[in-house]
């Protein structure tokens, strides 16, 4: 009996080569549409599905391989008699290998201004459909979704004939992760709903990690096909080892505070909280000033700036130890300063493409947490001065950057600052009046005259008396406490300018 190959692919990356040495092993091949063309103008014998069928291609092409010759050669049991004999009445030959790949959907929707109709003609049927039929029967039948196993399965064919029960299994274990993924694209591209009943998400693997938090846990980084392209996930890197998991999650906290800004900024981080960070005209400016905030702190920490990284800039960062720089480019003479640091990760990542994820999604034991992002930025804010003295053109710029950066340090949180650079952050603390006194021992005397921002709203007035101990001039949170008054009270007692901004920025 002939054995029968069927291929059907839209990726035709290797599957000319493939296709010879199953002919060469004696395999029939059987194809459609473009896939046949190909194999056939490059002298391939091929024979086409619907004289296997002896049905032709109806609708445009969307029907062609739903059809019991091809379906029962794909199910049927070889070593069962009844199947074998139903076969048998109804002509239905075997198939033993199916190499099949699906129309390009992810492709399609991700081309601009794409139109309803061409996504909607991209979603495969067929393809599947024979995926998921011959993946139930890999007892029997070699499925291939993905070119990079065509090898292994040759090997295994020319030493043994046949492929192990391992590999069709393994395989078909990947066509089902495959054909559910697909199907999750398709699905999340066609619902309007923000919560819908089921969730599925879809992320393909990036890179293997030596570790995860520590080095007695496993790890894997994976990355959504369709994500944003302003993401560790696609970053370039251009030096030094390979990322950790620590890394990534600080890598990440450093980019999602450095977009807060327009003009040119530095973010310092260590364990996904800020220890630095500096704005200024110039990127060097905005370094220094992120340095200066912390300079025991960033030893050993991530480096986010949003502009490209000169001479200057990188001569400085070279003296310091540190994890990762991160940043739109880098002057190839920073490059060459850079690159002597043998273990330093240079990355880059295009800030022009900065947006947000539709969701945040953070798991749990059992389960996943989704929510939107924390969009809300200082311009979004319904600003009330609640004291009797508003702050002055100082204090405003101060209060804004504290605000913009309150939002990404674990509560509880308290950021001081002044107008161009973070000078304590009091981060994770038990109670807020905590978290103040932590960053005020880091501002020490350059509190005096300074910001506090709070991620929320103060539940009494101990803060603000610490505040004022401190030398705290102007304070941004959000109000909303029964005894917000005592505050406000307390506040102008001292002559310190008071902001509410109605929203809080709880961070866990």
């Amino acid at each position: 009996m002939t054995k029968r190959a069927l291929i059907s692919v839209s990726n035709k990356d290797g599957i000319l080569e493939f296709a010879k040495e199953l002919v060469a092993l004696g395999y029939e091949i059987l194809s459609t549409g473009g896939t046949k063309k190909m194999l056939q103008d490059n002298a391939v014998a091929v024979t086409a599905v619907d004289e296997v069928t002896k049905f032709p291609e109806i609708l445009d092409g969307r029907v062609k391989t739903l059809n019991p010759m091809i379906h029962g050669g794909l199910l049927g049991k070889f070593d069962d008699a009844s199947h074998q004999a139903q076969m048998n009445e109804h002509g239905i030959e075997p198939i033993e290998i199916v190499c099949v790949n699906l129309y390009p959907f992810v492709e399609t929707i991700s081309k601009p201004n794409v139109t309803w109709e061409d996504a909607i003609e991209n979603i495969d049927i067929g393809g599947p459909t024979m995926l998921r039929s011959a993946a139930k029967n890999h007892q029997y039948v070699t499925v291939i979704v993905d070119s990079n196993d065509y090898a292994n399965v040759l090997e295994e064919l020319k030493a043994n004939g046949a492929t192990t029960i391992k590999t069709r299994r393994k395989l078909a274990a990947k066509v089902f992760r495959h054909t559910a993924a697909y199907d999750s694209y398709i699905s999340n591209y066609l619902t309007e709903e923000a919560f819908p009943e089921s969730l599925t998400l879809t992320y393909e693997l990036k890179q293997n990690l030596r570790y995860g938090e520590n080095p007695h846990q496993q790890a894997a980084f994976y990355q959504k096909r369709l994500g944003s392209d302003f993401s560790l996930a696609y970053a370039t890197q251009l030096h030094g080892k390979e990322l950790s998991y620590n890394n990534i999650q600080d890598g990440n906290a450093a980019l999602q505070i450095v977009k807060e800004f327009d003009m040119p900024a530095a973010v310092a981080v260590k364990h996904m909280n800020p220890c630095g960070v500096g704005t200024g005209d110039t990127l060097e400016a905005a370094f220094d000033k992120a340095y200066e905030a912390d300079p025991t702190s960033i030893f050993g920490g991530i480096i986010a700036l949003n502009g490209e990284v000169d001479a200057a800039t990188a001569e400085k960062l070279s003296h310091i130890f540190l994890e990762i720089i991160i940043a739109p480019a880098f002057a190839q003479e920073a490059l060459d300063i850079l690159t002597q640091k043998k273990n330093i990760r240079l990355l880059t990542i295009p800030f022009e493409q900065v947006n947000q994820d539709q969701f945040n999604v953070v798991s749990v034991e059992g389960g996943l947490l989704v929510q939107e992002p924390d969009r809300y930025g200082f311009g979004d804010a319904e600003i009330k001065v609640v004291t009797d003295r508003e702050p002055t053109a100082e204090e405003w710029e101060a209060l804004k950057l504290g605000w913009s950066v309150v939002k990404h340090v674990k509560s509880n949180a308290i950021v001081v600052t002044d107008a161009h650079m973070t000078l304590g952050v009091g981060a994770g603390q038990m109670n807020r009046v905590g978290a103040a006194k932590i960053a005020f021992e880091q501002a020490g005397e350059k509190a005096q005259g300074a910001a506090l921002a709070s991620d929320a709203f103060f539940p009494m007035s101990d803060t603000v008396e610490a505040a004022a101990a401190a030398g705290i001039t102007a304070i941004i949170q959000p109000g909303g406490s029964i005894k917000d008054q005592d505050s406000i009270d307390k506040a102008n007692e001292y002559g310190i300018a008071m902001v509410f901004t109605g929203v809080r920025h709880f961070k866990h």
